[in-house]
């Protein structure tokens, strides 16, 4: 397994776009400057845009386009992106903070992907409702659970679009402790009382 250095993100020297936006998680696969790791089976990679202290994504290289286009076929792919996240979080050492590591139902961006996040969703990319929803309502799917459907149903049931768009907009709510806020700069400032406990 090829590792390479942890520059932070703000560091890296700015690319020139190609391309359709949606596409970007597939030109960072093969730029050095943004590859943690990777193998003959999937890259991880540093989130150009972290929304918390530790974010990465798990991709494979074969080109899975969804949650919908995924079979028992592709477990052992699923649990190796698994193991070499949950892998790579315990040689980060990242102290008390907790970490997921999951799925978005609806993602924006190309190519089937794992979010290595942590939980202190401290980060200056973190910026309104729908980043926020994205990563503490069920609109993010445990890795695990995904894992579990495949093996006990064989296929991932999806919500629609409908269900979606409700998730992303539901109240801002505190993902420790579920207490809702009234808007954004309320709910960071009491999200980061939790962080410093």
């Amino acid at each position: 397994m090829k590792r390479a250095g942890c520059a932070s993100v703000a560091t890296l020297p700015a690319k020139r776009p190609t391309g359709h936006w949606s596409q970007g998680l597939l030109q960072s696969m093969s730029d050095p400057s943004m590859i943690v790791m990777s193998d003959d089976r999937m890259v991880m990679i540093r989130d150009k845009y972290p929304k918390a202290r530790h974010h990465y994504l798990v991709l494979p290289h074969t080109d899975i386009s969804s949650l919908k286009a995924l079979s028992v076929s592709h477990l052992p792919l699923l649990k190796h992106m698994l193991q070499v996240a949950t892998d790579f979080v315990t040689e980060l050492a990242v102290h008390k903070l907790a970490v997921r590591y999951g799925l978005h139902a609806q993602p924006s961006m190309a190519r089937l992907h794992m979010h290595v996040v942590s939980q202190d969703f401290d980060s200056g990319c973190l910026k309104h409702k729908k980043h926020w929803n994205s990563f503490t309502t069920e609109f993010f799917i445990d890795a695990q659970s995904i894992i579990s459907s495949l093996e006990e149903k064989g296929s991932v049931e999806v919500f629609d679009k409908a269900t979606c768009d409700s998730l992303l907009k539901m109240p801002l709510r505190c993902h420790v402790c579920g207490e809702e806020q009234s808007n954004f700069p309320k709910l960071k400032a009491h999200t980061k009382q939790h962080n410093t406990k």
